[in-house]
């Protein structure tokens, strides 16, 4: 009997705190705890720590590539690293990883190379073109969400027959926290018994938090109490403080920044909101729908994968604040026992179809026979 694959590479374009590198961080420490030799490479340089203390017994390692500059010595590194560590099986992330991972396999040939799509929008048509002529260097494209997985056809990344749908999981534990949580936390945030919002991400133009504050001011208008959480960081975060001071928002709307308690913050909110205008398949959809809260969300990615309109929440178009707004009203007006039959049948569906052991055994039965 043939010897089963226990030797697992990471490859993923940057190691930071978006949603594809915590997915990265969750599957890693998952395969270690199933006995797998876990390591990761990530293209660019290291800033930020996701593995718990001493990386849980996982490898982490850089091709110390510099964000936006292409570096043809990666690709000699990443060949160094195979050949010594000589796994059973690769799997790449977001596309820069993806392509190099392919090109690599002929300097240093792996028995399986998987490649995963996490965003509905790849970038410009090069890039799918550059997936459709390495597409014989890899066993198996993924992508995680059913929109990716139409776009990598529609613009000829891939063959249908040649790419399947595996989706992010989560671990829900960490997110059912209970009541005690819920009144500490608020009673920390002087929330008192307003209406409460909450959005978790990053701070940059893809998110849209300019078109939540637009939503929040009309939401305002109707509801003078509301209070809109934004926990998370990034490049635009002095722009929408600005905007929050400039628009008289201030005691509505909080910029929180980083935040470490995101579980309790989910536990203290009334509904939790996401204005991106591009996603993959959200992790922070995910990890409210754990937490039972009601969603609005912009119907983008792989929001409905995770959101039944009307039944765990309001999916709204994309760049539309005045959308956005009548769909936060809308779920506001609907009576505590309605949101908590939302939230309840949110938290049934994500541990039925996106429970991180059960989408940890997709990926297992893949590194076994990547051809699916």
């Amino acid at each position: 009997m043939p010897e089963l694959p226990r030797r697992l590479v990471y490859v993923i374009t940057a190691w930071g705190v978006g949603g594809a590198e915590r997915q990265v961080a969750e599957l890693a420490t998952t395969f270690h705890s199933r006995g797998w030799e876990v390591s990761i490479v990530s293209l660019t340089v290291i800033r930020e720590q996701l593995l718990p203390q001493e990386n849980g017994g996982v490898r982490v390692a850089s091709l110390e590539m510099a964000k936006g500059v292409a570096d043809p010595r990666a690709l000699v590194r990443l060949a160094r690293l195979l050949r010594r560590w000589r796994p059973d099986v690769v799997h790449a992330h977001m596309v820069h990883a993806n392509l190099l991972a392919r090109l690599c396999r002929p300097l240093a040939p792996v028995p399986r190379l998987i490649s995963t799509i996490h965003n509905q929008d790849e970038g410009a048509q090069w890039r799918y073109y550059a997936y459709r002529l390495t597409d014989r260097l890899t066993d198996i494209t993924t992508a995680v969400s059913r929109l990716a997985v139409d776009e990598a056809v529609r613009r000829h990344a891939v063959t249908e027959s040649r790419v399947r749908l595996v989706p992010n999981g989560i671990h829900t534990a960490p997110f059912e926290l209970g009541a005690a949580v819920r009144e500490r936390t608020r009673s920390a945030l002087k929330l008192g018994d307003a209406f409460t919002w909450l959005a978790v991400g990053r701070l940059t133009e893809a998110k849209r938090h300019a078109d939540l504050l637009a939503a929040s001011r009309i939401v305002r208008e109707q509801v003078p109490g509301v209070r809109v959480l934004i926990a998370g960081y990034g490049p635009l975060q002095a722009a929408l403080e600005e905007e929050v001071d400039r628009t008289g928002l201030g005691s509505n709307v909080t910029i929180m920044g980083a935040r470490d308690d995101v579980p309790a913050l989910m536990q203290a909110a009334d509904g939790f909101v996401m204005s991106s205008a591009w996603e993959g398949l959200p992790m922070v959809l995910l990890e409210a729908s754990a937490s039972s809260l009601p969603i609005v969300a912009t119907d983008v990615g792989g929001s409905k994968d995770i959101v039944v309109d009307s039944q765990t929440g309001f999916l709204t178009p994309p760049l539309q604040p005045d959308r956005l707004a009548g769909a936060m009203l809308r779920l506001m007006s609907l009576s505590s026992q309605e949101r908590r039959t939302m939230g309840d049948h949110a938290n049934r569906l994500v541990a039925s179809r996106f429970d991180m052991e059960r989408i940890a055994d997709e990926w297992e039965a893949l590194y076994r026979d990547a051809k699916g």
